[in-house]
């Protein structure tokens, strides 16, 4: 009998996690998080409402562990530890006069003061008598939600921008130090407390089966085995996982440490794109929702609300969540506005997941009742409710400054200078290098382009120059095997784009494989000899300069899943293919148009930049 009360609560919990988002949509909730909707439709059918959940079956307990733990792991992989290392900043300034900031310095510095202003607001918690540990309540206030940061600056477009990337670093950072912080508090307060020197086993595997992952990722025989039934990767990711949250149990942390763990091996191990994907799907589509939406099921609200104790620490609790992260934003006031400094303390406020964590173990442990866990959690659920409306209310539009993508040409020849010379100027700024025993023109090069010698193409040498510190790296020696060798620097320093000359099938495929752009002079020259006999229009549009092919990104939520029928824009435009992820697509009347589509486009020069703007750009964002 348990058993079926357990499978119809399961049931009961899954059609509400599969329900939810379509009723956002159907509703037009954008501005509210999915995680947040499952926990308040959690908070509807379970013990503040209808209570219709079994919270003790075993199956739900399971899966709801389960999805618990590979929200861990899928926080730990979100973290793009490259940004650390680049000395790359974005190369668009705040204002005219001033130098763009280092995100990496700046977000240090405002984390700490987070961190102390955290505390200071701790201790006075528990000298009113509120919670007894000051270390749980320091790590409550301090940290932040990336599930929610991230999202919320990818719709306002601000990702690349320097406050974005600001913003992102301090939520990474508190992301990063609020988690192994918890380890450490588990293992000094938790049961067998005084172990905490068993964390360095844990750490120790975790080092130990990232350079067992670096050694074999790239290995030919991995390549075959990804594919098909066997599909080695995600085998290989979820024994990482289970291993590693297997030790983490066993040495008496916390097994979401372990999760977490094992998603920052696999960042730093620069998975597939399309590993990652899969890894998303997974966890979002099926295990995650469940655990979000068992965290409203097991809230009672009327019972929190019988509590005057609890009543009082709610709002004292949020406005403590505020001016733990609006205050320390000042420092940003260096830089930037008021407007962008309020909006960023908005969005740095919000906060879900680890307080979840943190509350959870604090309960367990005895260090919190069951009624000061729900309110914590019922004030992280405020929090994601808040801040991303305050942050688009006070931010408003991002209004991009012109950016120019940095383009460096390693290699100045009559296959390079050409294109140099047909790029826009307003969109393109570019470098190119080459070495003195290079035969270059000198009538054309120095009088035209920005053209700078080197010794040789030492890595180490140019890197220092800052060739790498660009958007795009085009490698066009006439070595391929130094071409090759210069665009895997590249790619390994971080360059988001890099495009390298291969002649070699061979050497060309390896390339792909990390995630390099290759083009051949003998495989350019027998495509285009080959479409000038078979498809002459084709080429005349790739050539002609008024009727060019051009890439628009969708960014503008204002159109999203708008069908191409009826889609307001009536100029002289034709769309040719949307690129979605690694989808291909033949645009038609139905064809939906969605965020982050790549639409390839052909029309006249004036009508694609009105486009442009449409499409690139929100007004109301």
């Amino acid at each position: 009998m348990e058993h079926g009360a357990s499978v119809t609560s399961l049931v009961i919990v899954i059609l509400a996690a599969f329900l939810t988002p379509i009723l956002m949509h159907r509703l037009k909730l954008k501005v509210i998080p999915v995680v947040v909707a499952e926990i308040i439709i959690g908070l509807i059918i379970g013990k503040s409402g209808f209570d219709l959940v079994d919270t003790h079956g075993s199956w739900i307990e399971i899966l709801s562990t389960l999805g618990f733990i590979f929200l861990m792991f899928l926080s730990g992989l979100e973290i793009d530890f490259s940004i650390f290392g680049k000395k790359k900043q974005s190369r668009q300034a705040v204002n005219k006069d001033a130098n763009p900031p280092n995100p990496v310095w700046v977000a240090t510095n405002v984390f700490v003061a987070i961190f102390i202003v955290s505390l200071g607001l701790s201790y006075i918690f528990v000298l009113a008598g509120f919670i007894d540990n000051l270390f749980l309540m320091t790590l409550i206030i301090s940290t932040i939600s990336l599930g929610v940061v991230v999202p919320t600056l990818k719709d306002a477009q601000m990702m690349k921008s320097t406050i974005g990337q600001t913003i992102l670093l301090i939520a990474v950072i508190a992301d990063l130090v609020t988690m192994i912080l918890l380890a450490v508090f588990v293992s000094i307060y938790g049961e067998g407390g005084g172990n905490m020197w068993l964390l360095l086993l844990l750490f120790g595997a975790g080092v130990l089966l990232y350079f067992v992952g670096k050694h074999y990722r790239h290995q030919s025989f991995m390549e075959t085995m990804t594919k098909g039934t066997i599909q080695i990767d995600t085998r290989a990711v979820f024994t990482l996982i289970i291993l590693l949250v297997a030790i983490s149990e066993t040495v008496g942390a916390e097994n979401i440490l372990g999760a977490f763990l094992a998603g920052t091996l696999v960042s730093l191990l620069s998975p597939n794109p399309e590993l990652v994907k899969r890894m998303d799907s997974f966890g979002y589509g099926f295990l995650i929702p469940i655990f979000f939406v068992m965290v409203g099921v097991e809230i009672d609200i009327w019972e929190l609300f019988s509590d005057s104790q609890v009543m009082l620490l709610i709002p004292l609790l949020l406005l403590a969540l505020f001016i733990s992260k609006i205050v320390p934003a000042f420092i940003l006031r260096k830089w930037y506005d008021w407007k962008t400094v309020m909006g960023s303390g908005f969005l740095l406020t919000s906060t879900l997941s680890l307080v979840i964590a943190a509350a959870t173990i604090g309960e367990r442990e005895g260090m919190i009742d069951k009624q000061m866990e729900g309110a914590l959690i019922l004030v992280a659920v405020l929090t994601c409710l808040i801040t991303p409306i305050a942050f688009k209310k006070i931010y408003g539009r991002f209004e991009e400054e012109s950016h120019k993508q940095l383009v460096s040409f390693i290699g100045s020849n009559r296959m390079t200078l050409p294109v140099v010379r047909e790029l826009d100027e307003s969109q393109y700024e570019t470098h190119l290098y080459h070495t003195k025993v290079d035969k270059v023109d000198e009538n054309i090069s120095r009088s035209c382009f920005d053209i700078r010698e080197l010794e040789d193409y030492d890595l180490e040498r140019m890197k220092e120059m800052d060739v790498f510190n660009v958007d795009i790296l085009v490698v066009s020696t006439g070595d391929q095997a130094k071409n090759a060798e210069i665009a895997k620097f590249a790619k390994n320093d971080g360059v988001e784009r890099v495009i390298a000359r291969a002649e070699s099938p061979d050497l060309e495929k390896e390339l792909t494989e990390l995630g390099i752009d290759v083009f051949s002079v003998m495989l350019s020259t027998k495509a285009l000899l080959k479409a000038m006999i078979v498809a002459p229009d084709v080429v005349e549009i790739l050539t002609d300069q008024d009727s060019a092919l051009f890439q628009i990104n969708m960014n503008n939520p204002m159109y999203h899943r708008m069908r191409l029928r009826e889609f307001p824009f009536t100029g002289d435009v034709i769309m040719v293919r949307i690129f979605r992820g690694e989808d291909s697509i033949v645009p038609h009347g139905d064809t939906e148009l969605k965020l982050g589509d790549h639409l390839i486009v052909t029309g006249s020069t004036e009508y694609v930049e009105e486009l442009k703007m449409q499409l690139e750009f929100c007004e109301y964002c």
